[in-house]
């Protein structure tokens, strides 16, 4: 009765207050809903880089400098276990506090006098981590216990034990498992032994057990002691508990791996630099084995730069399908201080040398501006102030345009460039990838195409895989082209699908384009010594291509195959040019060792749907005529029907002696029209002493005279050219010095009479050069031959 009386006034009770009973039970639940702070961990993280199969490739120590490396997921099944038994066995049963654990902790403290166990629970543990350093007492302790029941609510067992690991202290400055491992054992997690996922388990418990110097025996006896419990648990077998216990104990820290530390400096910059990044960990698409290779190649390297004063070097490898780095070495490994070490160098801007000139000579056959082997002019070129030179200061006359870029000829290209437009040819570059290219076309001129421009290793490499990358895609889409394929390097692992943008029309470049450049470049010729040129051949069919720039400052080579492409930068980071800095020395030998590294692959598929067969004349490159007496037929886009046709050609007449004759001067039946291939004066001068089987015109009978090309004179002048504006220093002794003139007659033999201002100066045979001294101001000079063919020059002599 006295029961039911209770029961009836506990109800009555209720009833009467159960407005405040509501309020304040509801309170509760949003106190305890709200009591757990988001996110749980405030504290800075280590930026982490991995590489393509998650092994670490470098780290930078959090803002606290602390090593703790961002939250992960995984956890290895081995310290899972070993951590569950150390630290809370009824973990996977409880709700966050073990009844059980507390009484057995308050028995243990009464026993020994002092508090010996704390009876917390993993949750009760990432909660007074979460919390920081707070006083050890009863009331932080009934908080905890509140709390790990509200973690358990919102948090699964996995991601509880997940926390745990990612922020327990582990000694030091290392938090957090991951960071453990590898300070410690030099790994990942889920290749740790069941000794070392031990030892790892007990750290946490009494991180100073760690110190090299002291405590050895103490972590020695916790781990084994673990071991046993894990044994008898059936959790090991007789023969993993014995082999663990033998495994010894680390000793001071090692050294976290800097596999690629210029690369973790970009992408800190690039990707978590003032950015509100909850995981500062980065899965990179770096083929682990390649990046470390490369390195070693660049060490096998460096004695021989460093004779010659080159300290630094980097190193670009993209695979071409899909644009991701594998390889990517900033900066000389292991130099010194003063070198520079730090800067990353793949995406510093440096003067490009001629590393450009295999796009410019695919974008002219892209528009039938040249055939791959139409002769170009090589031949000393004024163009307003600026003079340009070959390597050597030799010119061929003429020369294949695909030679021209095989030798890396300064002076063809900039005919080539000034024919094709900078402004078309700047925005080009740009459209192809090149981010460099922050002024306007006219400031770079002409110099565009020879190192005028500063270009990254970054943009260069990832347009030449860009071209290789067109190449490949076309024959697989059907003749289509994706302009999604012109796009920057990736490093960043990301399982997003490749993406289709297809149309009929080319975005930059076509196939058949790209592919006579690739095919133009596989045997890239290099000067000796001696000043001659000879094949640097591989074993492996690769496009190359080098770059010098001016000064001897930077030396380039890129590499290119349908699966690869690889970029290589030699020089010093100061500027410092050094002489024997050049593309194919110095960086040349780095690209082949890294091909010999890579999978063989084989050459560029043709583009066939893109090509037609068309005759071309054998000695000019270009389209051929009916009058052509040697034609060949290539593979050439199906643009170049629209090329201009050979204009090196044409019909003369001779007589039986071999004399150039016309009806007014000879036997209509004495004459016989043949087909002779003719270059301009200033072009067969010099042509000829490279090419000995060049025929020169024959000349005319006497009293015949060259109706049909009168208006061509026979004379040209090599040097000054038009409206050239002169200055000429002082001497060593003080004395003014005199400038040659120099001019080209296509009759060798013939006498020209020079005038300067319609003053007679004298006469030249054979070798037409004058040394002359005129005063400041402008000057007319006249030459005349024999036959009264004239020309007249123009040019400036300056004061200053």
């Amino acid at each position: 009765m006295k029961q039911n009386s209770k029961i009836k006034r506990f109800i009555l009770f209720s009833f009467k207050y159960k407005r405040w009973i509501f309020s304040f039970s509801l309170l509760l639940i949003v106190l305890f809903y709200f009591s757990l702070p988001k996110p749980l961990f405030k504290a800075p993280t280590s930026i982490v880089l991995e590489d393509k199969d998650g092994n670490l490739l470098g780290a930078s120590i959090a803002k606290d400098g602390q090593w703790r490396f961002p939250y992960s997921e995984n956890i290895p099944s081995n310290f899972e276990k070993a951590i569950i038994e150390f630290e809370d066995r009824r973990f996977n049963s409880h709700i966050g506090i073990d009844p059980k654990g507390i009484a057995r902790a308050i028995e243990q403290n009464i026993r020994n006098k002092k508090v010996v166990s704390g009876g917390s629970t993993l949750s009760m543990q990432v909660i007074r981590m979460a919390r920081g350093k707070k006083n050890r007492n009863v009331l932080n302790k009934i908080i905890e216990a509140f709390l790990a029941i509200r973690l358990e609510c919102s948090y699964s067992k996995k991601e509880i034990l997940a926390t745990y690991a990612s922020h327990a202290p582990f000694g030091g400055n290392v938090v957090g498992l991951d960071a453990a491992s590898w300070r410690y054992y030099g790994k990942r997690p889920d290749l740790l032994s069941w000794g070392e996922a031990a030892t790892l388990a007990v750290l946490p418990n009494s991180p100073a057990l760690i110190h090299p110097g002291r405590n050895r025996k103490a972590l020695l006896n916790k781990r084994n002691r673990l071991l046993d419990r894990l044994y008898e648990k059936n959790e090991i077998d007789t023969m993993t508990c014995v082999l663990a216990k033998e495994e010894p104990l680390p000793k001071k820290p090692i050294p976290l791996p800097r596999h690629a530390p210029h690369l973790l400096d970009r992408a800190a910059l690039e990707h978590f630099y003032q950015k509100k990044n909850k995981l500062t960990r980065l899965k990179t698409t770096i083929d682990p084995f390649v990046q470390k290779q490369t390195n070693q190649i660049l060490k096998k390297h460096q004695d021989r730069l460093a004779a010659n004063g080159i300290h630094n070097a980097c190193v670009l490898i993209l695979e071409v399908e899909t644009g991701n780095v594998i390889s990517y070495v900033g900066n000389m490994p292991n130099i010194k201080k003063e070198h520079s070490p730090s800067v990353d160098i793949i995406k510093a801007p440096r003067s490009t040398g001629s590393i450009l000139k295999p796009f410019l000579f695919a974008a002219m056959i892209d528009d039938a501006s040249i055939l791959p082997e139409s002769i170009i002019s090589d031949i000393p070129t004024q163009m307003g102030n600026y003079r340009p030179l070959n390597y050597y200061k030799t010119y061929d006359g003429a020369v294949p345009a695909n030679r021209a870029l095989i030798r890396s000829l300064n002076v063809p290209f900039i005919r080539m460039l000034q024919k094709y437009g900078v402004a078309k040819f700047h925005h080009k570059l740009k459209k192809l990838g090149m981010t460099t290219l922050n002024k306007p076309p006219n400031h770079y001129g002409l110099t565009l195409i020879v190192g005028g421009a500063e270009g990254n290793l970054w943009d260069i490499t990832g347009m030449y895989a860009s071209l290789a990358r067109v190449n490949n895609n076309f024959y697989h889409q059907n003749g289509w082209y994706n302009h999604l394929d012109i796009h920057q390097p990736k490093y960043v692992k990301t399982q997003n699908k490749k993406e289709k943008k297809l149309k009929e029309e080319a975005n930059v470049l076509k196939a058949s384009s790209i592919w006579h450049t690739f095919n133009s470049i596989q045997n890239v010729e290099r000067p000796t010594s001696e000043g001659l040129w000879e094949n640097f051949e591989s074993d492996k069919k690769i496009a190359w291509k080098t770059g010098t720039s001016f000064g001897f400052r930077d030396a380039w080579a890129v590499g290119v195959t349908p699966k690869y492409a690889v970029g290589v930068w030699t020089g010093n980071a100061d500027g410092e040019g050094r002489p024997g800095l050049i593309g194919v020395y110095a960086s040349a030998p780095i690209l082949f060792d890294i091909f010999n590294l890579l999978q063989q692959s084989n050459w560029f598929d043709q583009p066939e749907d893109e090509m037609e067969t068309i005759e071309i004349c054998k000695e000019s490159g270009f389209k051929a005529m009916p009058i052509c007496p040697n034609k060949k037929k290539i593979r050439l886009p199906l643009i170049s029907r629209t090329s201009k046709a050979c204009p090196f050609h044409k019909i003369i007449h001779i007589n039986k002696e071999g004399k150039q004759v016309n009806s007014s001067c000879e036997n209509i039946n004495n004459i016989e029209n043949k087909s002779w291939f003719v270059l301009p004066p200033l072009e067969e001068h010099y042509f000829k002493t490279k090419n000995p089987t060049y025929k020169k015109l024959p000349s005319f009978k006497e009293n015949c005279f060259d109706n049909q090309n009168s208006k061509q004179s026979p004379i040209q002048m090599i040097y000054p050219k038009f409206a050239a504006k002169i200055y000429i220093p002082i001497g060593y002794d003080g004395e003014k010095n005199k400038s040659i003139f120099k001019a080209t007659h296509r009759d060798q033999n013939t006498i020209l009479y020079w005038h300067l201002n319609n003053k007679y100066l004298g006469q030249t045979e054979t070798f037409h050069e004058i040394e002359i001294d005129p005063y400041p101001g402008k000057h007319l000079l006249t030459l005349i031959d024999q036959k009264g063919n004239q020309i007249e020059q123009k040019f400036e002599i300056l004061e200053k």
